[in-house]
């Protein structure tokens, strides 16, 4: 799942950086990005891959 999202924040970066844009001073191309690589890491540890449904 983190590496969907992941994969989400990059293309958003990108076409941020393409087209010029910013929201504010907070969102930026660099934000994005961090954001992608932690949940890339998220992902290669392994966070959120071991959920098992509920058993009665």
């Amino acid at each position: 799942m983190f590496a969907l999202v992941a994969a989400l924040l990059f293309v958003l970066a990108l076409i941020f950086e393409i087209a010029g844009l910013a929201v504010g001073s907070v969102i930026t191309v660099t934000t994005l990005g961090t954001a992608g690589l932690l949940c890339v890491a998220l992902h290669l540890m392994g966070v959120g891959a071991g959920w098992t449904p509920l058993k009665k």
